[in-house]
C-alpha cells in the first residue's frame, strides 16, 4: 500500500479524498493555484505545493507541473478526482514514465472508453445498442448543420472529451447548431484543451441512467447497480438517486451485464461509470463512458456500504478486488443534490464571492437515516470565477425512496448560505414537487416543469401559516428581550398587545398571541416581573376578518431559536421546521421548503399605517443591457449606432468555463458600449445602452 498519495484536484472532491487516505493510514500531498492558497483542501491535506496561477489551464491542467509537485512530495501515487486531467490519457501514460502510480485505469482502458467518440466506436464493436448519430469529428459549423439534418431533429452537439454539461448544446434547428456548435466547441477548448465535436439524436422524453462499474489489475470486474441521474439543467446533473425508481430487477441485471462485459472488453481496472439513455419503457442505449470517479459516486456508496475511493487506490496497488458479484447487496436509497454558487431567480446564472456564513447541516446516522456534506468549502472562502460553481454536495440515504426525500428536504432547509447567490431554494422546491416524488423521472423535468425559470412563488394555505407562526414567535421573543433592558425608568405597566397582523406580500394575517407559556413579562413600579425562557412554547390563534387569513385554526409553536441565528429551528403544529431567518428592515427574509418571503409582524395600529404606504417600482432597464453576473466578456457583437432587433446576439459572457449569450430584449439602435473583450465586470453592470 502506498505511503503517501497527491491528489491532482482541487474542492470537495479533493476533500473526499483526502477523507478516506487519512482512515487508510495514507499520507496526503494538495496542489493548489493562488486562487486556492487558502482553501478547504490545502488545509486538511499533510502537505501542500503551489502549482500556479489561477486559471486552470495555468496549474490543475498542467501536467508537467503535477509530475513536479509529487517528485518534490515524494508522492507515489496521484488520484486525479473528476475533471481536469482525469481522463487524459496522456496524464497516466506520463506520470508512468515518471515512476508514479495512476489511481485510476489504464491508459488504454482510458483511450477506449474515456474519449466519447472512441468509446461509442468500441461499443458499437462489442454489440452494445448506441444512440444513432456521427461517430466523426466534426471541423465545422457548416459540416455540423449538414449532419444534423441527415439525423434528423433534436440533437446533441457533444465535445469529445467533454463532461459536467459543458460543451454541450441540444438544438432543434439550423440556427441553433450553427451557434451551438460555435460555443460548445468554444467550451470544450477553453475546459478541456480539447475541441474535438460529435453529433448525435436527441432522444426525446428519455432518463439518464448510469451503472458503476469496479476493476482490478487481475481481470476481474464487477458492477455495484445503477443510479438515476435524470433531473439535469443545461445537460448538467442536479439531483441523483440510486437506485432507479424506473428499473425492475431484471433490468438492472440487463443493464450491469452490458456495462461489464463493456469494462471487460476494454479490460478496465478501476471504478468507472457506463452511461445509458433509458426510454420510458425500461428500453436503453449506451450514451458513454466515463473512465474516472463520478460526482454522484456517494449514492452507491450508501446503498453499498462500499468506499469507491479506498477501492481505486486498492487496484492501483495492486490488489485484488474483495468482492464478487454475489457478494454486493443493496440497502435502502440514497439521494443527493448538487449544492451550486449559482441564482436560481436569475436563470442559475454562475455567483461569486465571500461565504460571509457557511454552515452545512450536521453529518450524523440515526433512526436509520445517515445525512452526509461532501464540501470543499468554509466559512469566509471565496467563491472563485475560474472553477465549476459546484461548492458542496448533500446526500441522505433512508430505508425507502420517501424518507430519504424528506431526509434531503429538511437537510436543505438547515442548510446556511450567505454571502452568495445559491440554488439551495431551487433545491427545496424540487423535493417538495410531485412529480419527483412520484418518480417520473426524464432529462426534460425542469425544462417541462419549469418552462419561465424558477421564480419565488408567495407561500399559500399551510406554508403561509408556517411562515406566519414563525415570524410571530421571532417577534415575541425580540419583543421580550427588548422588555428585559435594565435600567428602564418606572411608569404605569406595560402591556403588550396580544393581537397581531402579520403581512406575508399583500396580504395580513390575524394572530393572536393567545398563550406564551404563562410567563409574560409587566414592568411596573420599578420591579420585572417573571420572564419566559427563550424557546417557551406559544399558542397562536388564527382568526378570522383579515385580508387572505388562512383558515381559522389554533397553532402551537415551540421554537429552538437563538437570537440572532440564521437558522430557526422547532415545531410548528405537529411537524418539524427548519426555517433560514435573514433581517430586513422592520421584517425578516423567510426562507423554507421552496419558499421565500419578506414577511412584517405588525400591531393593529401599525399595520392600518402599512395598508397605506406606496409600493416602491423598480427603476426601467428596458434600454440597457446588463452583466447578469460577474464574468469576462468574451465578445461584443455589436457596434455603436447599429440597429439590433430582439433576440439577436450582442455579447457573450464566460464566468466558471460557461459561456452566455446574451440577447437583445427589444428592438433598438446601439447608442453606447461600456465594456469591451477581456473585461471583467461585476454584476448589473452596463455593457450597452440603446437609444
Amino acid at each position: 500500500m502506498f505511503k503517501r498519495i497527491l491528489i491532482a484536484n482541487r474542492g470537495e472532491i479533493a476533500c473526499r479524498i483526502i477523507k478516506t487516505a487519512r482512515r487508510m493510514g495514507i499520507e496526503t500531498v494538495a496542489v493548489y493555484s493562488e486562487a486556492d492558497k487558502d482553501a478547504l483542501h490545502v488545509e486538511m491535506a499533510d502537505s501542500a505545493i503551489a502549482i500556479g496561477p489561477s486559471e486552470a489551464a495555468k496549474s490543475y491542467l498542467l501536467i508537467d507541473k503535477i509530475i513536479a509537485a509529487c517528485k518534490a512530495s515524494g508522492a507515489q501515487a496521484v488520484h486525479p478526482g473528476y475533471g481536469f486531467l482525469s481522463e487524459r490519457e496522456a496524464f497516466p501514460r506520463a506520470l508512468q514514465a515518471a515512476g508514479i502510480v495512476f489511481i485510476g485505469p489504464n491508459p488504454k482502458a482510458i483511450a477506449a472508453m474515456g474519449d466519447k467518440i472512441e468509446s461509442k466506436k468500441a461499443a458499437a464493436a462489442a454489440k452494445v445498442s448506441t444512440v444513432p448519430g456521427h461517430l466523426g469529428v466534426i471541423e465545422d459549423e457548416k459540416e455540423a448543420v449538414k449532419i444534423a439534418n441527415q439525423i434528423g431533429y433534436p440533437v446533441m452537439i457533444k465535445a469529445s472529451a467533454g463532461g459536467g454539461g459543458k460543451g454541450m448544446r441540444i438544438a432543434y434547428s439550423e440556427s441553433e447548431v450553427a451557434e451551438g456548435f460555435t460555443r460548445s466547441r468554444s467550451e470544450a477548448k477553453s475546459s478541456f484543451g480539447d475541441d474535438r465535436m460529435f453529433i448525435e439524436k436527441f432522444i426525446t422524453d428519455p432518463r439518464h441512467i448510469e451503472i458503476q462499474v469496479l476493476g482490478d489489475k487481475h481481470g476481474n470486474v464487477i458492477h455495484l447497480g445503477e443510479r438515476e441521474c435524470s433531473i439535469q439543467r443545461r445537460n448538467q446533473k442536479v439531483i441523483e438517486e440510486a437506485p432507479s425508481p424506473l428499473l425492475d430487477a431484471p433490468t438492472r441485471k440487463k443493464m450491469g451485464e452490458q456495462a461489464v462485459a463493456l469494462a471487460e472488453a476494454v479490460g478496465y481496472d478501476s471504478a468507472g461509470t457506463v452511461e445509458f439513455v433509458a426510454g420510458q419503457d425500461k428500453s436503453f442505449f449506451f450514451l458513454e463512458m466515463n473512465t474516472r470517479l463520478q460526482v454522484e459516486h456517494p449514492v452507491t456508496e450508501l446503498i453499498t456500504g462500499i468506499d469507491l475511493v479506498e477501492q481505486m487506490i486498492r487496484s492501483a496497488a495492486g490488489e485484488k478486488l474483495a468482492l464478487a458479484q454475489k457478494d454486493v447487496k443493496f440497502t435502502g436509497w440514497a439521494v443527493e443534490s448538487r449544492v451550486y454558487a449559482e441564482d436560481p431567480y436569475r436563470n442559475f446564472l454562475p455567483s461569486i464571492g465571500r461565504l460571509t456564513r457557511y454552515r452545512p447541516p450536521a453529518e450524523r446516522s440515526a433512526h436509520g437515516v445517515t445525512l452526509r456534506s461532501d464540501t470543499g468549502v468554509t466559512e469566509g472562502g471565496e467563491i472563485s470565477l475560474y472553477y465549476d460553481p459546484m461548492i458542496a454536495k448533500l446526500i441522505t440515504h433512508a430505508p425507502t425512496r420517501a424518507q430519504a426525500i424528506e431526509a434531503q428536504a429538511d437537510a436543505l432547509d438547515a442548510f446556511v448560505i450567505d454571502g452568495i447567490r445559491h440554488n439551495i431554494p431551487f433545491l427545496a422546491a424540487l423535493m417538495a414537487h410531485p412529480r419527483w416524488r412520484a418518480g417520473k423521472l426524464s432529462t426534460g423535468f425542469i425544462a417541462e416543469e419549469f418552462p419561465e425559470g424558477f421564480h419565488a412563488t408567495a407561500p399559500e394555505g399551510e406554508q403561509a401559516q408556517v411562515l406566519a407562526s414563525v415570524a410571530a414567535s421571532i417577534d415575541h421573543v425580540l419583543g421580550e428581550r427588548k422588555r428585559k433592558i435594565s435600567g428602564q425608568l418606572a411608569s404605569r405597566a406595560v402591556q403588550r398587545a396580544r393581537q397581531r397582523a402579520v403581512r406575508i406580500g399583500e396580504k395580513y394575517f390575524s394572530v393572536e398571541i393567545a398563550d406564551d407559556g404563562g410567563a409574560a413579562v409587566e414592568f411596573g413600579d420599578g420591579e420585572q416581573g417573571a420572564v419566559p425562557a427563550i424557546g417557551a412554547p406559544l399558542t397562536l390563534r388564527f382568526g378570522a376578518g383579515a385580508s387572505g387569513n388562512v383558515a381559522a385554526s389554533t397553532v402551537v409553536v415551540e421554537p429552538r431559536w437563538t437570537i440572532g441565528a440564521p437558522l430557526w429551528t422547532g415545531r410548528v403544529g405537529n411537524r418539524e421546521v427548519a426555517v433560514q431567518v435573514r433581517p430586513v428592515l422592520n421584517g425578516f427574509d423567510l426562507s423554507w421548503a421552496g419558499v421565500r418571503a419578506t414577511v412584517h409582524v405588525y400591531t393593529e395600529a401599525e399595520a392600518a399605517l402599512a395598508r397605506l404606504m406606496p409600493v416602491k417600482k423598480a427603476a426601467d432597464t428596458g434600454k440597457l443591457v446588463l452583466c447578469p453576473m460577474p464574468g469576462l466578456v468574451v465578445s461584443i457583437a455589436v457596434m455603436e449606432g447599429q440597429e439590433v432587433k430582439a433576440g439577436e446576439t450582442v455579447a457573450v459572457v464566460e464566468a466558471m468555463k460557461m459561456e452566455n449569450v446574451l440577447r437583445a430584449e427589444i428592438d433598438g439602435t446601439v447608442k453606447k458600449i461600456n465594456a469591451k473583450q477581456g473585461d471583467s465586470l461585476a454584476v448589473d453592470a452596463v455593457i450597452l445602452e440603446f437609444v
